[in-house]
């Protein structure tokens, strides 16, 4: 298939739907007074942000919906139809834990409710979205319990029962982990760029077209979302942009047979959602505290680390380990 449609051109009109969009969204946002509250519990100086807009990551969910639409219907007519169900069902699996991030939005900005969305109907409309990927992959014949071992030339498998739950952990643990990124202006957004980057060019190597295209097509409507995302933000991007990049990473990984490799190229993500159970674990066993604050973007921030340091930083670490990753 030709890779001007497979590659260029998905990475292309994300980004540019995306930035186009993006000030219409942005002043749709202002108008609905659709502002992001700021928790006490969080830096006393990002009270500043209270105001905000956010729900963001609609911008680039529109962009990257819109490439990858345009490339399956180009796939499908040019007799490429397996290619364009495969990116058809990661987009449309994504959407559905965007939407478990929208419903979280839209309670805490329109109900007033802060904490959102309650943790058990959240963990559960994310499960089903996790059973229904499991569903879809077997239903198509592409469902493979086996997994890559990270550096080397290995793979082990397991029995359909255990591999559905170890698939549960994966994806419900990823997609919370990418929301507990996305903490400070630009981070989550600037962390999953080379993340969704890495997965695209293994997809490509492994023959995965419609996987490539979806990767490239999510690192394009990144790209135009941090024209506005970047610090000072403009526009967060929210749980529905947060809960929507944890699915698209994590249904990449798991259509490569590549989920421990999320520990590798996602170690951020690794990193925040484990400082806050150690934080919460060790505060509840001892009363004492591990990090000054968690996720551990924060503890940094308590450090006198400047937010653009960190997000330059997380970002740097992140491209090392991707690379690393795809050439070891």
């Amino acid at each position: 298939m030709n890779i001007l449609v497979t590659g260029l051109f998905p990475i292309i009109c994300a980004f540019a739907v995306t930035a186009i969009t993006g000030p219409v969204f942005i002043q749709w946002l202002i108008k609905l007074k659709f502002g992001q509250e700021i928790r006490e519990e969080g830096p006393a100086w990002h009270q500043k942000k209270s105001g905000t807009p956010t729900m963001g990551g609609l911008m680039f969910i529109l962009g990257i919906g819109v490439a990858l639409i345009v490339s399956c219907l180009i796939a499908a007519f040019s007799g490429n139809g397996s290619v364009a169900l495969k990116t058809a069902v990661a987009l449309a699996v994504s959407l559905g834990f965007g939407a478990v991030g929208f419903a979280d939005d839209f309670i805490k900005v329109v109900k007033k409710r802060n904490l959102g969305l309650k943790a058990l109907p959240k963990f559960a409309l994310q499960v089903f979205f996790t059973v229904a990927y499991i569903v879809l992959l077997w239903a198509l014949g592409e469902l493979k319990c086996e997994v890559l071992i990270p550096f080397t030339d290995l793979s082990f498998s397991m029995p359909l029962w255990l591999y559905i739950i170890f698939a549960l952990f994966v994806v419900t643990g990823t997609v919370n982990a990418v929301n507990l990124t996305d903490g400070l202006d630009g981070l989550a957004t600037c962390v999953t760029i080379p993340v969704a980057l890495f997965f695209a060019f293994c997809a490509y190597g492994q023959g995965e077209m419609g996987i490539f295209s979806f990767g490239l097509a999510v690192a394009g409507g990144l790209f135009g979302f941090l024209l506005f995302n970047r610090y000072p933000a403009k526009v967060f991007m929210g749980d529905t942009g947060s809960l929507f990049l944890g699915g698209a990473v994590v249904v990449m990984a798991i259509a490569l047979k590549m989920h421990l490799y999320l520990i590798v190229a996602g170690f951020i993500y690794f990193a925040e959602a484990l400082s806050v159970i150690l934080q919460v674990a060790s505060f509840k066993l001892t009363g004492k505290r591990i990090f000054k604050m968690s996720p551990i973007h924060h503890h940094f921030e308590q450090c006198g680390w400047k937010e653009v340091k960190i997000v330059t930083v997380f970002t740097v670490v992140t491209v090392m380990l991707c690379v690393i990753a795809y050439f070891i």
